[in-house]
């Protein structure tokens, strides 16, 4: 097969094998760093390493070396296109000394970049027999032609860069089976998976181990969307009382006369359809915690009743003079502006004041940057599987306008933006136009032939008013959330004549 063994290229196999071998952990170094080593071994100019899309089967551009990085990596190449197209779709190696005379050509890629094309070395990865991408090099270094020397040995590259990718895509199952193993234990027992990266998000975390251990009353605020169950339910699990029960309920969702026997029961005949004795919340919640979401909406004769558990921990079922006693930890959370409430008298102070005695503030999605991405990767990954399609993240567009985008609906629109994503993608990159964000479209077109000063403006009045919108424009809560002045708030609604569009 070769006349000599060159001592250059025998000792970058062992040292590539050996890393195969390895618990190398990153496997994208390890195929950068192979292809780094058949582009120079081969002395090409440009060279790209192409991974097969199975729900598509188009080739995508993984890796790419040379002084057309960026530009290569826009494009993609449909089944049979190409020299690489072709050695895909038959599983053959190719040596093309002179593209031109070769039918198989494409030049589209080589216009859009601005890179000329005089010959092409393309190698199939093969894993048993099956095609799961290409290594093309381009353009042999002094215009000089490749040979089968150069061939024969990126061969054997790409047999280790297909070993590599098969080793990836098995570890990357296996962590894949064990989070969604994990994810399900905790869909069983009734909890969330806890997505944070965001030092803030973090900081809460650390709070909240101190503060589980414990049985103070906790109370948890922030704007709807934000994740305040799942912190509910950090608190309890990581409390003496995680083998407990942990009961939620949410006070806003049921007039008063059905919410108080939602938490407190009632015996039979205590009203029409009383037919017999129901247990209470409170009662079902003995010994573990219980999460009271929309405290806010809590009607006042409740809150009455509310208080005496928090200090005595009794009540009495409707309908009922016997007393009862629990053993319960009360978690309540609320995405209103409960001082205003005290101050209107809306909700008590003796009550609020037994509630706040720990304060968790979580603060909005748009200020965890960190926590955008993360949550963004697990909700493609779990609606992935779901609709059992292949996608390999969010284009750099999309991360942009992620970031950007002030997600008034924080955590629960991200998800929901995500998983429409996932339904109407055709490409394995989800696009910015994908998420199909609300007034996104609109304000580009907005942007578009205006200067920098203009253009901030337009953000400007948008993020106003998308805020504002959450908040019912409720004009010292948005002030509050946007960490301004009220009266400046009100300046900027003047100045960039911003209107209520429900007045």
């Amino acid at each position: 097969m070769f006349e000599r063994i060159d001592p250059e290229k025998f000792s970058t196999l062992i040292e590539i094998n050996t890393l195969i071998n390895s618990e190398y952990g990153d496997a994208t170094s390890l195929l950068t760093q192979i292809l780094e080593s058949a582009t120079r071994l081969s002395a090409g100019e440009v060279s790209s390493l192409l991974l097969k899309n199975e729900t598509d089967g188009r080739l995508y551009f993984e890796i790419a070396l040379g002084p057309v990085v960026t530009e290569l990596k826009k494009f993609s190449l449909k089944p049979g296109e190409g020299i690489a197209g072709w050695v895909a779709e038959h599983g053959q190696s190719l040596i093309v000394n002179d593209v031109e005379t070769d039918s198989r050509f494409s030049g589209e890629i080589s216009k859009s970049t601005g890179f000329p094309t005089y010959s092409i070395l393309a190698v199939p990865m093969l894993v048993r027999d099956r095609c799961v991408g290409v290594i093309e090099i381009i353009n042999k270094k002094d215009k000089k032609y490749f040979t089968q020397d150069d061939l024969h040995w990126l061969e054997i590259f790409a047999v280790q860069a297909a070993i590599a990718i098969e080793n990836a895509r098995y570890l990357q199952k296996a962590r894949d089976e064990i989070g969604y193993l994990r994810e399900q234990i905790n869909v069983d027992q009734g909890y969330h998976t806890l997505i944070a990266k965001s030092p803030d998000f973090l900081e809460k975390l650390e709070l909240i181990e101190r503060i589980a251990k414990t049985d103070s009353s906790v109370l948890i605020l922030g704007e709807s969307g934000v994740g305040k169950e799942l912190i509910a339910e950090q608190v309890h699990l990581k409390s003496s009382r995680r083998n407990g029960p942990f009961v939620r309920v949410n006070c806003a969702a049921l007039p008063e006369g059905l919410l108080e026997t939602e938490l407190f029961g009632h015996v039979r005949g205590a009203f029409t359809d009383a037919v017999q004795n129901r247990r209470g919340r409170f009662e079902v919640a003995n010994g573990g915690t219980i999460f009271l979401d929309e405290i806010g909406d809590m009607p006042l004769p409740l809150q009455a009743k509310l208080l005496r558990v928090l200090q005595q921990k009794t009540f009495e079922p409707v309908g009922s003079s016997d007393t009862m006693t629990v053993d319960v930890r009360i978690v309540a959370a609320t995405n209103r502006d409960i001082d205003n409430l005290v101050k209107s008298g809306e909700f008590r102070s003796d009550l609020y004041y037994r509630l706040n005695v720990l304060p968790i503030y979580v603060t909005p999605l748009r200020q965890r940057k960190e926590d955008i991405l993360a949550l963004a990767d697990f909700f493609l990954k779990r609606f992935s599987r779901e609709t059992k399609k292949q996608f390999v993240g969010f284009s750099d567009q999309a991360v942009e306008l992620m970031l950007s985008y002030p997600w008034p609906g924080n955590v629960r629109e991200l998800e929901n933006a995500v998983e429409r994503a996932v339904v109407i993608a055709r490409d394995k990159t989800i696009g910015a136009q994908d998420l199909q964000l609300a007034g996104t479209q609109d304000t580009q077109d907005e942007f578009h032939g205006k200067n920098l000063k203009d253009a901030l403006t337009i953000f400007k009045k948008h993020f106003i008013v998308s805020a504002l919108t959450e908040h019912q424009w409720n004009q010292t809560e948005t002030a509050k959330v946007l960490d301004i002045q009220r009266t400046y708030l009100s300046r900027l609604i003047k100045e960039l004549g911003i209107a209520n569009s429900k007045e």
